[in-house]
Protein backbone atom coordinates (compact mmCIF):
# COMPACT_ATOMS: atom_id res chain seq x y z
CA UNK A 1 0.00 0.00 0.00
CA UNK A 2 1.02 3.32 -0.58
CA UNK A 3 1.95 5.61 1.85
CA UNK A 4 1.62 9.25 0.28
CA UNK A 5 -1.09 12.39 0.79
CA UNK A 6 -3.92 11.49 -1.88
CA UNK A 7 -4.45 14.60 -4.19
CA UNK A 8 -7.42 16.57 -2.97
CA UNK A 9 -8.10 19.65 -5.43
CA UNK A 10 -6.87 19.96 -8.95
CA UNK A 11 -3.85 21.50 -9.73
CA UNK A 12 -5.47 23.07 -12.59
CA UNK A 13 -8.39 25.19 -11.55
CA UNK A 14 -8.39 23.99 -7.83
CA UNK A 15 -11.95 22.43 -7.48
CA UNK A 16 -12.08 19.21 -5.48
CA UNK A 17 -11.00 15.63 -7.54
CA UNK A 18 -12.78 12.79 -7.14
CA UNK A 19 -10.60 9.05 -7.65
CA UNK A 20 -12.48 7.00 -10.15
CA UNK A 21 -11.37 5.18 -13.75
CA UNK A 22 -10.77 7.92 -15.96
CA UNK A 23 -13.12 7.68 -19.39
CA UNK A 24 -10.34 7.42 -21.84
CA UNK A 25 -10.05 3.59 -21.29
CA UNK A 26 -7.26 4.31 -18.16
CA UNK A 27 -7.17 0.61 -16.41
CA UNK A 28 -6.17 2.84 -13.22
CA UNK A 29 -8.12 4.81 -10.63
CA UNK A 30 -6.88 8.69 -10.78
CA UNK A 31 -7.49 11.63 -9.11
CA UNK A 32 -10.40 13.07 -11.83
CA UNK A 33 -11.24 17.30 -11.46
CA UNK A 34 -15.81 17.68 -11.01
CA UNK A 35 -14.93 21.03 -12.92
CA UNK A 36 -12.36 21.06 -15.57
CA UNK A 37 -12.02 17.07 -15.69
CA UNK A 38 -8.69 17.15 -15.98
CA UNK A 39 -7.07 13.87 -15.34
CA UNK A 40 -3.84 13.92 -12.44
CA UNK A 41 -1.18 11.13 -12.88
CA UNK A 42 0.69 10.31 -9.71
CA UNK A 43 4.00 8.75 -10.27
CA UNK A 44 7.02 8.00 -8.22
CA UNK A 45 9.73 10.40 -7.64
CA UNK A 46 12.93 9.75 -7.99
CA UNK A 47 16.06 10.15 -5.47
CA UNK A 48 19.24 10.16 -6.85
CA UNK A 49 22.94 10.22 -5.23
CA UNK A 50 26.05 9.09 -5.08
CA UNK A 51 28.67 6.92 -3.19
CA UNK A 52 31.23 8.99 -2.83
CA UNK A 53 35.36 7.40 -2.14
CA UNK A 54 38.18 8.65 -1.01
CA UNK A 55 41.17 5.80 0.16
CA UNK A 56 38.70 2.79 0.81
CA UNK A 57 36.75 5.40 2.87
CA UNK A 58 33.14 6.62 2.18
CA UNK A 59 31.62 10.38 2.65
CA UNK A 60 28.56 10.57 4.60
CA UNK A 61 26.73 13.35 5.49
CA UNK A 62 24.68 14.30 8.63
CA UNK A 63 21.08 15.12 8.12
CA UNK A 64 20.39 19.08 9.60
CA UNK A 65 16.78 18.56 8.19
CA UNK A 66 13.42 16.40 8.47
CA UNK A 67 13.28 13.28 8.09
CA UNK A 68 15.74 12.09 10.41
CA UNK A 69 17.43 14.76 11.83
CA UNK A 70 21.16 14.13 12.95
CA UNK A 71 21.09 10.81 10.83
CA UNK A 72 23.61 9.88 8.68
CA UNK A 73 22.95 9.65 4.70
CA UNK A 74 24.73 9.40 1.38
CA UNK A 75 24.43 12.35 -0.08
CA UNK A 76 21.16 12.36 -1.97
CA UNK A 77 17.58 14.11 -2.95
CA UNK A 78 15.17 14.50 -5.59
CA UNK A 79 15.73 14.80 -8.70
CA UNK A 80 14.37 17.95 -10.81
CA UNK A 81 12.97 18.38 -13.70
CA UNK A 82 15.48 19.27 -16.25
CA UNK A 83 18.31 17.26 -14.92
CA UNK A 84 19.03 13.31 -15.78
CA UNK A 85 19.36 10.83 -12.88
CA UNK A 86 22.90 11.40 -13.07
CA UNK A 87 23.09 15.48 -13.35
CA UNK A 88 20.52 15.33 -10.24
CA UNK A 89 23.25 13.12 -8.55
CA UNK A 90 25.75 15.20 -8.99
CA UNK A 91 24.25 18.60 -7.82
CA UNK A 92 22.53 16.50 -4.76
CA UNK A 93 26.24 15.76 -3.51
CA UNK A 94 27.63 19.29 -4.46
CA UNK A 95 24.93 20.97 -2.55
CA UNK A 96 24.58 18.12 0.67
CA UNK A 97 28.59 17.84 0.85
CA UNK A 98 30.18 20.68 -1.26
CA UNK A 99 32.32 17.47 -2.50
CA UNK A 100 34.66 17.58 -5.95
CA UNK A 101 34.16 14.16 -7.53
CA UNK A 102 34.36 12.11 -10.09
CA UNK A 103 31.13 10.25 -11.58
CA UNK A 104 31.25 6.32 -11.98
CA UNK A 105 28.98 3.79 -12.90
CA UNK A 106 25.40 3.39 -11.57
CA UNK A 107 25.43 1.17 -8.44
CA UNK A 108 22.22 0.71 -7.28
CA UNK A 109 18.94 0.80 -8.44
CA UNK A 110 15.99 0.63 -5.46
CA UNK A 111 12.38 0.41 -5.98
CA UNK A 112 10.78 1.68 -2.41
CA UNK A 113 7.00 1.07 -3.80
CA UNK A 114 4.75 1.33 -0.32
CA UNK A 115 6.30 5.00 -0.44
CA UNK A 116 6.15 5.97 -4.27
CA UNK A 117 9.80 6.62 -4.60
CA UNK A 118 13.15 4.95 -6.74
CA UNK A 119 16.14 5.78 -5.68
CA UNK A 120 19.39 5.96 -7.64
CA UNK A 121 22.97 5.88 -6.65
CA UNK A 122 26.21 6.55 -8.85
CA UNK A 123 29.76 5.46 -7.61
CA UNK A 124 31.69 8.93 -7.16
CA UNK A 125 35.33 9.31 -7.09
CA UNK A 126 36.41 12.10 -4.57
CA UNK A 127 39.01 14.24 -6.02
CA UNK A 128 39.91 15.97 -2.95
CA UNK A 129 39.03 15.28 1.11
CA UNK A 130 37.84 18.63 1.41
CA UNK A 131 33.95 19.23 1.85
CA UNK A 132 32.08 22.77 2.09
CA UNK A 133 28.56 21.07 3.46
CA UNK A 134 25.38 22.94 2.37
CA UNK A 135 22.89 24.16 4.89
CA UNK A 136 20.95 20.74 4.87
CA UNK A 137 24.23 18.53 5.94
CA UNK A 138 25.33 19.44 10.00
CA UNK A 139 28.77 17.76 8.66
CA UNK A 140 30.63 15.80 5.90
CA UNK A 141 32.60 13.09 7.30
CA UNK A 142 34.69 10.14 5.96
CA UNK A 143 33.76 6.36 7.07
CA UNK A 144 35.88 3.14 6.60
CA UNK A 145 33.60 0.35 7.31
CA UNK A 146 34.08 -0.59 10.51
CA UNK A 147 33.65 3.44 11.44
CA UNK A 148 30.21 3.74 10.06
CA UNK A 149 27.54 4.77 12.75
CA UNK A 150 25.39 1.64 11.13
CA UNK A 151 22.54 2.33 13.97
CA UNK A 152 22.20 6.25 12.70
CA UNK A 153 22.11 5.23 9.05
CA UNK A 154 18.76 7.31 7.92
CA UNK A 155 17.20 5.20 5.24
CA UNK A 156 17.02 1.42 4.46
CA UNK A 157 18.39 2.40 0.69
CA UNK A 158 21.17 4.41 1.97
CA UNK A 159 22.17 0.86 4.46
CA UNK A 160 21.78 -1.19 1.28
CA UNK A 161 23.72 1.12 -0.89
CA UNK A 162 26.55 0.54 1.49
CA UNK A 163 26.28 -3.02 2.28
CA UNK A 164 26.67 -3.72 -1.35
CA UNK A 165 29.51 -1.25 -1.99
CA UNK A 166 31.67 -2.89 0.83
CA UNK A 167 31.18 -6.07 -0.37
CA UNK A 168 31.78 -5.43 -3.96
CA UNK A 169 35.10 -3.24 -3.01
CA UNK A 170 36.26 -6.67 -0.88
CA UNK A 171 36.26 -7.91 -4.39
CA UNK A 172 37.05 -5.18 -6.27
CA UNK A 173 34.34 -6.56 -8.72
CA UNK A 174 32.01 -3.52 -8.61
CA UNK A 175 28.52 -4.12 -10.60
CA UNK A 176 25.23 -3.10 -10.44
CA UNK A 177 22.31 -3.92 -7.96
CA UNK A 178 18.79 -3.89 -7.78
CA UNK A 179 16.22 -4.39 -5.09
CA UNK A 180 13.18 -4.21 -4.39
CA UNK A 181 12.33 -2.77 -0.77
CA UNK A 182 8.96 -3.50 1.14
Amino acid sequence: MLHRPRIQHCKSCGAAVVYRLPDDGDTRERAVCVACHTIHYENPLNVVGTVPIWENKVLLCQRNIEPRLGKWTLPAGFMELGETVAEGAARETVEEAGAQFEMQALFTLMNVVRVGQVHFFYRAKLLSDQFDPGPETIQAKLFAEHEIPWDEIAFRTVKETLLHYFADAKTQGFGFHQLDIQ
